[in-house]
């Protein structure tokens, strides 16, 4: 029943707001629990909920004399107040539904508060978008703390940024090099019907002009082409490994980089690390569907001597963990899950993983720091301090990839941004060793 799906939404958003997971885990396990012709509401509602949480949050306080205690009842609101906002769903279906989910959930003493907040709101909505208009948080759909931090950044981006990080983002594939060309799968699209077209930036890109299941893609199974975002196949393009040489993808997972790293060059020694054994499993069948091996490894990419053979790698990436700011659009829940605290907190651990991952550099090699966030102080802040601390660290990022411009020139590598119609937001310094 169409309340049990929101009964299930109100479940993974309440979680989310008390930071109790992920979408990305919360999400499955309520999938499992509804039918299938009910999951794309299920993922429409916690997406979008997500998504604009911010700016539902705003209008709860408003409609609330205080938040309830209990967190499905909070979520419940915000669930009831997207529909009502940016759904085509008939208001008083809307608010029935969320209702009926609150008793489904056993929250019958909340029903009375639901339908009133729920309705209060229909009869306010134009009042209530007047008064919260200037408030930068509400039209912006970002905590306050992320949109004073985007604006200080790139206040001539601000807007942009905030635009795109609330769309849907494009569905863009990867082609196999080893084993098809783009101009040849895009055939073989075109001959399954789906509309799709070079990206500009990556020679192995294609952008779909519709999202569609993999099941759906010619030669998938096979290896033939991967999901993988276009700003990050740059990796493996900016590392450009040479056959014969030793290359450690250091915090792999989920293996995509890894995969295009064996796909542009196969006659490479590649060791793929991650600290978390379970993401590491997704790494080894990414690599099999593709047909490709590597060497994987289960350790801290901090902690060197416990793993490190003493052979030093030719080449490195390091996809350093961070806020992941710039894939907000893929990611919304970042917007209830991050806190400003935390960046200072991952800015000092990417200087750590940085300052070990060079040891294992041989002199003439090459380290590439990349990261999904779009703030300065996870990345060129880290390393151009990384540079001016180490004397034999250069920084020897290109501004051209096959002669396109890619990126926005920083004090030490290159900012790429979210684009509505492109790729996600991402950071890329390459670093050379003297």
């Amino acid at each position: 029943m169409s309340e049990d799906v929101r009964a299930e939404a109100a479940q993974v958003l309440g979680d989310l707001l008390e930071q109790r997971g992920s979408l990305a885990r919360l999400l499955p396990r309520a999938e499992d629990s509804v039918t299938e012709r009910d999951r794309g509401l299920l993922r429409e509602l916690c997406y979008g909920g997500a998504r604009t949480a911010p700016r539902l949050q705003l209008l709860a306080e408003k409609l609330l004399r205080k938040p309830p205690a209990d967190r499905r009842v909070r979520a419940l609101i915000l669930l009831g107040l997207y529909q009502l906002e940016y759904t085509r769903i008939p208001d008083h279906a809307a608010i029935s539904a969320t209702v009926n989910a609150a008793r489904a959930l056993e929250l019958d003493r909340a029903t009375g508060l639901i339908n009133g907040v729920l309705r209060n709101a229909q009869r306010s909505r134009e009042q209530l978008q007047r008064k919260l208009s200037g408030n930068p948080q509400f039209s912006s759909m970002h905590p306050a703390w992320l949109q004073r931090r985007i604006k200080a950044a790139w206040p001539a981006r601000a807007a942009d940024i905030f635009r795109a990080n609330n769309t849907n983002p494009p569905m863009t594939l990867r082609i196999n090099a080893a084993r098809t060309g783009r101009d040849t799968y895009l055939q073989l699209l075109a001959d399954a019907g789906i509309d799709a077209g070079a990206c500009r930036i990556s020679p192995v890109g294609i952008q779909l002009a519709e999202a569609r299941a993999v099941g759906e893609l010619p030669g998938f199974a096979e290896g033939l082409v991967s999901v993988q975002d276009e700003s990050a196949q740059l990796a493996a393009l900016l590392l450009a490994p040479q056959a014969g040489e030793r290359v450690l993808d250091a915090c792999a997972a989920p293996g995509g980089k890894s995969g295009h790293l064996l796909e542009q060059q196969p006659d490479i020694a590649l060791s793929a690390l991650d600290i978390d054994e379970q993401r590491l499993d997704r790494v080894a069948g990414n690599l099999s569907r593709i047909g490709a091996e590597a060497e994987l490894v289960c350790a801290d990419a901090a902690e060197v001597d416990a793993w490190w053979d003493g052979e030093p790698f030719d080449r490195i990436l390091l996809d350093a963990p961070c806020s992941a700011t710039g894939v907000i659009r893929r990611n919304p829940d970042i917007k209830l899950l991050r806190r400003e605290e935390d960046i200072a907190q991952l800015a000092e651990l990417q200087a750590r993983i940085l300052r070990a991952q060079w040891r294992l550099l041989k002199p003439g090699g090459s380290l590439l720091y990349a990261t999904c966030s779009i703030l300065p102080a996870e990345n060129t802040e880290v390393v151009a301090r990384f540079v001016a601390e180490t004397g034999d660290a250069r920084d020897n990022t290109p501004q051209l990839l096959g002669g396109e411009p890619w990126g926005e020139p920083q004090a030490a590598g290159m900012q790429l941004f979210p684009q509505t119609d492109g790729g996600d937001g991402f950071y890329y310094a390459l670093l050379q060793k003297s």
